[in-house]
């Protein structure tokens, strides 16, 4: 308990990611994670070694997540600085700084930093909105966290490009009405979409989350994975999303 007051500021609170013990540090103040970052760390392809990294990390949820299924070596990178420390601390209160490093920069610099080519997968939950000069919260962090402010999604794409192996994985979840464009983006820098599958609130509603994952220099060809659905009829959650959040010895580390 010492240390976990230790790690916390001002506004900040812990909260349980509901597997294998782990915690992360939150705040009202900032953006916090949602479920689809608990998602997109299941669906990811990730391997058992290597190297992966996630772009736009934020508070860390995906690295966090990606230490119950790979011994990998995982990094984060986020260009909020106070993001950025709570993602180290939250790494430190569940003593992983053997196997997550969090960056503080820029992901459209950071190849110049480690190289081309360099990760074995790559997990992205990118900020969904372009801008429009009349939707942008009071609130900065919300505002990059989901506006295109510090990169847009043709950024994102090239980057995913510049940094994963030849026949690495890149990962995304993003909003259904951009998949159009995700694609294009995609075949544009090489990086072949591979496994697509749409998040549905409940059976009877359209997807409102789609997760899709790529391989760079790939074959073309596609597989449509069954939707998820979120809700049953009595407003619970259906048993994969239980599976998801609370943990399955399937595919863990």
């Amino acid at each position: 308990m010492n240390k976990e007051h230790t790690l916390l500021e001002p506004s900040e609170r812990i909260d349980d990611l509901l597997t294998h013990d782990l915690h992360i540090i939150q705040s009202d103040e900032v953006f916090s994670f949602s479920m689809d970052a608990v998602l997109l760390a299941r669906f990811a392809g990730i391997p058992p070694r290597g190297k992966v990294l996630d772009l736009c990390t934020g508070n860390g949820v995906i690295p966090l997540l990606l230490t119950t299924r790979t011994k990998a070596e995982i990094e984060g990178i986020e260009i909020q600085p106070r993001l950025a420390g709570m993602a180290r601390r939250s790494v430190a209160l569940n003593d992983l700084q053997d196997r997550v490093t969090i960056r503080e920069g820029d992901l459209r610099e950071l190849h110049k930093e480690t190289g081309h080519g360099v990760y074995d997968a790559i997990t992205v939950n990118p900020p969904y909105m372009p801008l429009n000069g009349s939707d942008i919260k009071l609130n900065p962090h919300q505002a990059i966290a989901r506006h295109e402010i510090s990169c847009t999604l043709e950024e994102v794409i090239q980057s995913c490009f510049k940094l994963v192996k030849p026949g690495g994985k890149v990962s995304m979840v993003h909003k259904p009405q951009r998949l159009g464009d995700i694609m294009a983006l995609m075949r544009q820098y090489r990086l072949e979409p591979k496994r697509i599958r749409f998040v549905h609130p409940r059976a009877h509603l359209e997807a409102n989350m789609v997760l899709i994952e790529a391989m760079r220099d790939g074959k073309p060809e596609v597989r449509l994975l069954p939707p998820l659905i979120v809700y049953d009829e009595h407003n619970q959650y259906c048993p994969e999303i239980m599976d998801i959040y609370y943990g399955s010895k399937e595919g863990e580390a």
